[in-house]
């Protein structure tokens, strides 16, 4: 993979003494803990005194960057400002995380040691506090770089972080979980950031090793066993392309897991032009990410394998480009679904609903699942609406929506509930097929007609769809990441299926 070197994070007792980085962890108004207060007293108080001035630590992630005295063996003391201590949540410091990942990255630093000593009034473990801030490192070091000459190679070093810490099993638990959730967004997004000549439906499964490696299931359906089965819909969408569609079954079933599954569905369609409604050229140019549904599926799985949850997990992924041609799909055309549902298609650039009613249906009679999740850059409609704050989320099952909002508050990946109401059915009629697969006027709420489009194809099972439009691609460099892909929607999905009870 065409990324940088994954840092390396060892838990120790106590501050070695060839620590040449030292990172001590504080809020403001507390006092410094027994390792760094030892410390402070070798270096002659360095540290108290810059941590005494007047809002000195009240910025989550601010680095104040201490050089100790001839004679000591560290060449830079950093303090990480975490905020005042009842603000500190696991988001803040996975936050500070990434602030102080860029700090060291910006002085060429590849190595430090962490410490953190329990404080009054912050509400999460030692044991949280140090592996959320390695989560937010791991997120924000990441980089995604095919030039076969770098300006700076030694930016591709790799990071050694010690963290110190008083109770070492508490600490690599929980170090596990979220060094597995590292591994399942730098995946993601490593898969959204690959070139379209890269990923296409004829190399998609070969990007699938990874979670061949963690131990799950990979079954990839060609267009031939996709015809058998219907799935005609999906089989439209890539009818433009040389490169025919794809349907990747995803499994993974961890120890004592439950027999019905969660299911998750990812749109995947790896290029979209719009088809014979072709997008005009500034909207075609990030559409290679058109497959971050997918790529976020891929992601969840995998952090959920490296970590051995103890889950029953399906992920089914709909591969296809859509591709004006000679054979493309054409509007007005009549299709019969893998439901057996007629669609009268109109415009070609609304192909991800069609992608997804097959998938959906093909999951939720296949599987039979306890709940079924999918993810898709869906909708203009939705960005409009939503702007750049919120992702959609619509739901058959009100629990469920609650739960994923609240999971997405806590990691920071936000989303909001909007309609998904039978009244949008109306707007969906065809006089010649069981439906028409979007609203007379594209501009008038698209969001909740596609939803309400694809709510056909679940049979009856509790359901989320996440639009997530716009969320896939950052236009500059920020804490949680690098300017390119972002994974969203692998960390609030690890973290309803952790604390569901779907």
């Amino acid at each position: 993979m065409p990324q940088s070197p994954v840092p390396v994070f060892e838990t120790i007792d106590n501050l070695p003494a060839d620590a040449s980085v030292i990172v001590i962890l504080q809020t403001p108004g507390s006092d410094l803990g027994s390792q760094a207060q030892a410390l402070d007293s070798k270096i002659g108080g360095i540290i108290s005194r810059a941590c005494s001035g007047a809002g000195a630590l009240n910025e989550n992630g601010a680095c104040l960057d201490l050089v100790p005295p001839h004679g000591v063996n560290a060449r830079r003391v950093i303090v990480l400002a975490l905020g005042s201590a009842d603000a500190v949540t696991a988001l803040s410091l996975t936050r500070a995380g990434g602030a102080l990942a860029a700090h060291l990255e910006a002085r060429g630093e590849n190595e430090a040691t962490l410490i953190f000593d329990a404080v009054a009034g912050v509400r999460v473990t030692e044991a949280e506090v140090l592996a959320r801030v390695a989560l937010g490192m791991r997120v924000r070091r990441y980089r995604f770089d095919m030039r076969n000459k770098r300006p700076k190679a030694g930016t591709d070093q790799v990071w050694r972080i010690r963290l110190v810490a008083s109770r070492q099993a508490e600490l690599r638990a929980e170090l596990a979980r979220t060094l597995a959730i590292a591994d399942g967004v730098e995946y993601a997004r490593t898969l959204v950031n690959l070139p379209p000549n890269h990923l296409h439906p004829d190399s998609f499964a070969e990007h699938l090793d990874p979670l061949r490696q963690a131990g799950l299931e990979v079954e990839v359906l060609d267009a031939k066993e996709l015809k058998k089965l219907g799935m005609n819909a999906l089989l439209a969408v890539g009818a433009g392309s040389v490169r025919a569609p794809r349907v990747a079954v995803l499994r993974y079933r961890g120890k004592n897991a439950n027999a019905q599954p969660l299911a998750f569905v990812g749109k995947g369609v790896c290029f979209d032009s719009g088809g014979l409604c072709i997008k005009g050229g500034a909207q075609m140019f990030d559409m290679k990410a058109d497959m971050a549904g997918a790529a976020a599926v891929c992601g969840l799985l995998l952090a959920l394998a490296r970590q051995d949850s103890p889950v029953h997990v399906v992920g089914v992924l709909g591969i296809a480009e859509n591709l004006p041609s000679g054979t493309a799909l054409k509007p007005r055309e009549i299709i019969t679904t893998a439901s057996g549902q007629t669609v009268e298609v109109f415009d070609t650039d609304a192909e991800g609903r069609l992608l997804l009613a097959d998938c959906l249906y093909y999951t939720a009679t296949r599987f039979k699942p306890a709940a079924m999740v999918d993810l898709a850059t869906l909708t203009y409609s939705v960005m409009r609406g939503l702007g750049s704050i919120f992702a959609g989320l619509f739901s058959t099952d009100d629990a469920i929506a609650s739960q994923m909002i609240a999971a997405g508050e806590t990691v920071g990946e936000r989303f909001w509930r909007l309609p998904l109401d039978h009244a949008y059915d109306e707007g969906l009629q065809s006089p010649f097929a069981d439906l028409r697969h979007h609203a007379k006027d594209m501009e008038d709420g698209d969001a909740p007609y596609a939803a309400a489009f694809l709510r056909h194809f679940t049979e009856g099972c509790a359901w989320v769809h996440l639009d997530i439009a716009g969320k896939e691609l950052a236009e500059t460099d920020g804490q949680g990441g690098r300017q390119g892909a972002t994974a969203f929607g692998v960390q609030m999905l690890e973290e309803w299926v952790r604390t569901s009870k779907a």
